[in-house]
């Protein structure tokens, strides 16, 4: 080839590298002015500064944007956008409006927990006042009350309950709600097991009464609306006496059970599907739990041991009557407190039964701990870094235990297990009438001014004190409460 062919296809080269270019710096171009939103509202102000307009504000460059857009959409054929007035509206200062909603809906959401029967935040004023509001009965609260649990309910034992529930014009409590209500209002029914299972055959009888509305034919239609006739109820057990974590557990596996009915299924099926439901929760997690865990038990106590018990628990009298049947001979220290005395029933059962018992108050502990070989106690609830809440006095019992390197067996049904944590127990607790504490001496404590009383239901025993714990699942160490309820009960949720 010669020179001038060889310059005229470098020129040749050029040029189609030049058109190239060119071609890709109008892609760019175009690809700019599509994109449009933010960054071309941005690029649009920066280009307004240099050549000295006034800077827009925010509103403007969206409204600037949502033309843009719209008339996009026109060229292509599409509906126009939605405007975004809203979220402008939202970027501006909130108005009262906007902020009693947004205090609403937190508030709903927080007592979205305590209506499924759950254990409210003692401690948070707004979740408080909300529940109160929504309380089908009001109880006059104790005036006196001691400063670092003035944020728990105390109410003053009074007769007023009964009557402001016959002037109640709204009848959307259950005849047997009503009577369970006053039953644990005053104490009659104790005991986490004997609580639960009352609760639980009173809302048996609740379903089997169900009259659906007209409209209503399947088991979808029932699922809607019996829970919003179970929250009223549940609202007034609440008022009467705090529920226990077991109870709350039940009332959200009930909850669960009613969401889930099959929607082929009639009414009167489903009202016999949730029945059958509930014997079976009762019988499983009761009944039988508390037969398996006083076998196993049972199988820890030998023949010349001395067990000391705190108060009473079903779960561990059910354990040393077994263990008195297999033939064990062993002897029961019964460990009792004011001003329940539990105690003493346990007592009069063991007594009967045959059982070799001793009996001594609380402030006695110390004395007798150098018999004992094993301490054995109940529990109302397991939380989830394996702290034992019970009857107040147990943490006593057990860290004295371990003072003296004795083991401390805890027996629990696996239904108390809670995915809650707990450091002390004062945040959350039970507080007892104040006038069960009193003696001749202290007839007139109200009139004195600086005189309260304190009347704790409940404390928290922490982990390391704690050796074993029996269950209908076996002896399991008190770290094992969240694989138990991971495995075992993924129905129970936060």
């Amino acid at each position: 080839s010669t020179p001038e062919g060889a310059g005229s296809g470098m020129k040749a080269l050029e040029e189609m590298l030049d058109k190239k270019a060119a071609a890709g710096d109008g892609g760019e171009e175009k690809a700019e002015s599509e994109a449009g939103g933010d960054a071309g509202g941005d690029k649009g102000e920066a280009g307004a500064e240099k050549a000295g307009k006034p800077k827009l504000t925010k509103a403007e460059r969206r409204e600037i944007q949502e033309k843009q857009r719209a008339a996009k959409a026109a060229a292509k054929g599409e509906a126009p956008p939605a405007p975004a007035a809203k979220k402008a509206a939202a970027d501006q200062p909130a108005s009262g409006g906007s902020e009693k909603a947004k205090e609403k809906g937190e508030d709903k959401a927080k007592d979205s927990k305590g209506s499924a029967g759950l254990k409210l935040q003692y401690d948070d004023p707004k979740a408080m006042a909300k529940a109160k509001r929504n309380q089908t009965v009001h109880r006059t609260e104790v005036q006196k009350k001691v400063p670092w649990f003035a944020h728990l309910p105390q109410y003053e034992r009074e007769a007023s309950l009964s009557s402001q529930l016959s002037e109640r014009a709204e009848n959307d409590i259950h005849p047997e709600v009503l009577k369970l209500g006053l039953k644990l209002a005053d104490w009659l029914i104790v005991g986490g097991n004997n609580r639960t299972v009352a609760m639980l055959q009173a809302f048996s009888k609740v379903v089997m009464d169900y009259a659906p509305p007209k409209d209503h034919e399947t088991g979808a239609d029932m699922s809607r609306h019996l829970d919003t006739r179970l929250k009223p109820m549940i609202s007034y057990l609440v008022a009467c006496r705090p529920l226990s974590i077991g109870m709350g557990n039940a009332i959200r596996w009930l909850k669960g059970k009613i969401a889930h009915l099959p929607p082929n299924q009639s009414i009167q099926e489903a009202k016999d599907y949730i029945c059958d439901q509930i014997e079976a929760y009762i019988t499983e997690k009761v009944v039988f739990a508390d037969r398996i865990i006083s076998k196993h038990g049972a199988s820890k106590i030998n023949t010349g041991d001395v067990i000391l018990v705190y108060a009473r628990s079903s779960s561990v009298e059910a354990t040393i009557l077994r263990a008195h049947r297999d033939g064990t001979k062993f002897r029961v220290i019964v460990v009792d407190s004011r001003p329940k005395l539990e105690g003493k029933k346990l007592l009069d059962k063991l007594s009967a039964a045959g059982v070799s018992c001793t009996y001594i108050m609380i402030n006695a502990l110390s004395y007798v701990m150098k018999e004992v070989s094993k301490v054995l106690l109940g529990a109302s609830a397991l939380l989830s870094n394996g702290h034992v809440i019970s009857r107040v006095g147990t943490a006593a019992v057990a860290m004295m235990a371990k003072q003296f390197n004795i083991p401390v067996l805890i027996c629990c049904e696996t239904y108390k297990f809670s995915e809650k944590v707990m450091l002390d127990s004062i945040c959350t607790n039970e507080l007892g009438d104040p006038d069960e504490l009193l003696s001749p001496a202290l007839e007139n404590w109200r009139d004195v001014k600086d005189m309260k009383l304190l009347n704790l239901c409940y404390d928290l025993t922490p982990a390391e004190s704690i050796t074993l714990v029996i269950t209908e699942l076996g002896h399991l160490p008190p770290t094992s409460v969240p694989v138990v309820i991971r495995e075992y009960r993924k129905e129970v949720t936060l």
